[in-house]
């Protein structure tokens, strides 16, 4: 087995789970699915702006819960 083949196997894992577990989702969790992905992408996106540094930290700004 070549080293390609095993990078390839590694990385893909749960690629396997993952398509399993989407073809038992509702159309309502596949919304929210969809939704959270956008999301997601969006903080990169500002994430990696410069000028945006952290600008999208909401979660270490808010308050812990009570």
């Amino acid at each position: 087995m070549s080293i390609f083949r095993r990078l390839r196997a590694w990385w893909s894992k749960d690629d396997v789970e993952t398509a399993e577990e989407e073809t038992r989702m509702t159309p309502a969790e596949r919304e929210v699915a969809d939704e959270d992905f956008e999301a997601r992408k969006d903080d990169i996106r500002v994430e990696n702006n410069r000028l945006g540094l952290g600008a999208a930290d909401y979660e270490s700004d808010s308050e812990p819960p009570r």
